[in-house]
C-alpha cells in the first residue's frame, strides 16, 4: 500500500502564504499523477490541483488558480502546495492523494489517500 503524509497546516492570516508537504513512501512520487484535495467545513472534498508524472505539466481549481502551486522535489520523494494569498474560504483539511494512472479530478478516482493537515486562515 502507498503511504502518503501531509504536513505544514496551521493557523495563518489572510495573505500571508503558506506551504504544505506530501512525502511519499513505497512508490517514486515522480512516476505517480500526484493531487491536492480539501474538504471545508460543511463541504464535501473537492479538487484542489494536480500535477502529472515524468513532466511539470499542471491543473488547477478555478477558485486556487493564480494563487496556489503544486510541485515536486524528487530527491526528496515530496510534494508540495504553496499557498499565496489565502482567504478565509480556503480554511479546510488539505488531503494528498496519488495514483498509478493519469486520473480525474473526482475524489472517488484516487485510491491513495494521506490523513490531511488542517489549515486555518483568519481575518
Amino acid at each position: 500500500q502507498v503511504h502518503l503524509v501531509e504536513s505544514g497546516g496551521g493557523e495563518v492570516q489572510a495573505g500571508e502564504s503558506l506551504s504544505l508537504t506530501c512525502t511519499a513512501s513505497e512508490h517514486s512520487i515522480s512516476d505517480w499523477q500526484l493531487a491536492w484535495f480539501r474538504r471545508a467545513p460543511g463541504k464535501e472534498r473537492e479538487f484542489v490541483a494536480t500535477i502529472y508524472p515524468w513532466s511539470e505539466r499542471t491543473y488547477y481549481a478555478d477558485p486556487v488558480l493564480g494563487r496556489f502551486t503544486i510541485s515536486r522535489d524528487n530527491a526528496k520523494n515530496t510534494a508540495y502546495l504553496r499557498m499565496n494569498n489565502p482567504q478565509f474560504e480556503d480554511t479546510a483539511v488539505y488531503y494528498c492523494a496519488t495514483s498509478g494512472k493519469i486520473t480525474t479530478r473526482s475524489p472517488d478516482s484516487w485510491p491513495y489517500w494521506g490523513q490531511g493537515t488542517e489549515v486555518t486562515v483568519s481575518s
